[in-house]
């Protein structure tokens, strides 16, 4: 379809693709486009649509048609153009039409943004910081701790509320004088400490009393939600009806078996959170260290400049993605955007901030695969195939209609590369 193209790297990362579109695929290009046009020509002496090739070319000239004919050649010949040569766009092409001379082929040439070329540097024995896996005595007395907070009752207290304690509140809140909407409740439980309410609002009910009238002085700020009261100074008359402070359970064989069914003592509670920790911090473990190696070899490695249309093209992956996961879980874009505060804009730079540093990892793990020639084998892209299929609950069928093996293969030679980065790195 395409012939003769030739690829000349230029400044940064582009460069200009010439090729030729032959005479054969001119002539499909030609038919397609006047089959395309007559169904609308109303030339005296014929039928609409039954005017002959001919009489066309007499009556308008067959250069009517080139620019029709090309645009249903060029996408196919830019595309053969693309896999003679090699080359990875990043970004849609800026095309220039060189000449269109009758009876020859036609000239193109494409201005396009390519990836950056990556020269590796040590990707393997990369030095990674010694990851703690033993587990301490405190580490089980700290969760044994939090579990208990868990299990804390709440109960009635005589004196004064402090942090951590509990009040049971009614308040009505005004700003200059005047109440504004959701500023009131009534017996609203409120855990001093827990930083749930405006800045200040739970200080001050530090030291009160059952029974006591607060009136509690804050400030919003700035960046408050409500905007008309972002900023603003604000009093909420409020009467403290409880005082509640928590009773921690005793640690015995009892409260064991109310924290995990699955145990009858202490002992066995305690020897159950040993494990579960110990495989937390392996878990952890290995995933500090393939951050750190990989990262390592990200660093070692010399990438050229990368172009903005590859880190755009990231952040919107990242964001589809994301937005993508939401809505499995029943969860509308626009309900999380009103839900959390937040604006699609928000979500964007949010990706952003390591968007750059994310293609870089993308292009080292490329250059790896290739370096190392790593390819997938057929088994290998159906054991894929099942494991997805069993984490996404699928069908093994609609898994591979959705992916192709291209798909999948580069999915896994790039799992193996960063096994190789890994499982090479030496604890430091």
């Amino acid at each position: 379809m395409s012939a003769k193209a030739k690829f000349t790297k230029k400044e940064k990362n582009t460069g200009e693709l010439k090729f030729e579109i032959d005479q054969d695929t001119i002539k499909q290009g030609l038919d397609t486009a006047f089959n395309r046009v007559k169904k609308n020509l109303n030339v005296p002496g014929f039928r609409k649509g039954k005017v002959p090739r001919q009489i066309f070319n007499r009556m308008y000239g067959e250069e009517a048609l080139y620019e029709d004919a090309l645009n249903s050649v060029l996408p196919a010949a830019y595309q053969n153009a693309i896999d003679d040569t090699k080359v990875e766009p990043v970004d849609q092409p800026q095309i220039n039409v060189e000449s269109m001379e009758k009876g020859k082929p036609w000239a193109i040439s494409a201005t396009i943004t390519v990836k950056p070329e990556v020269k590796l540097g040590d990707y393997t024995g990369i030095a990674v910081k010694k990851q703690k896996r033993n587990v301490l005595k405190a580490d089980v007395e700290n969760k044994l701790e939090e579990l208990q907070k868990q299990q804390a009752e709440l109960v009635l207290k005589d004196g004064k509320a402090e942090k951590g304690d509990t009040v049971v509140i009614d308040y009505v809140g005004s700003v200059d004088g005047k109440e504004f909407d959701g500023g009131s409740a009534q017996n609203y439980s409120l855990e001093l400490g827990s930083n749930s309410f405006i800045p200040g609002f739970e200080d001050g009910l530090i030291g009160a009393s059952a029974n006591d009238d607060v009136d509690v002085k804050v400030t919003f700020p700035e960046d408050y939600q409500a905007k008309e009261l972002a900023g603003k100074d604000a009093i909420f008359k409020t009467t403290v009806h409880e005082v509640k402070s928590k009773e921690l359970p005793k640690l015995d064989d009892d409260f064991a078996k109310d924290v995990d069914e699955n145990v009858d003592t202490l002992e066995d509670l305690k020897k159950k959170l040993h494990d579960e920790i110990k495989d937390q911090k392996k878990e952890t473990a290995e995933e500090n260290i393939q951050e750190e190696a990989i990262s390592g070899a990200v660093k070692n490695a010399k990438i050229d400049e990368i172009p903005q249309a590859m880190i755009d093209t990231e952040v919107d992956n990242q964001m589809n993605q994301y937005l993508a996961n939401l809505r499995r879980q029943g969860i509308d874009p626009k309900l999380y955007y009103q839900m959390t505060g937040t604006t699609e804009d928000d979500l964007k730079k949010q990706f952003s901030s390591d968007a750059e540093e994310r293609v870089k990892t993308d292009l080292v793990i490329e250059a790896i695969v290739a370096k190392e020639g790593i390819k997938p084998s057929e088994d290998e892209i159906s054991e894929e195939i099942k494991s997805l299929a069993d984490e996404y609950k699928m069908d093994e069928k609609a898994v591979r209609g959705a992916l192709t093996d291209d798909m999948l293969a580069h999915d896994i030679a790039a799992k193996k590369a960063i096994e190789l980065i890994v499982d090479s790195s030496v604890e430091k």
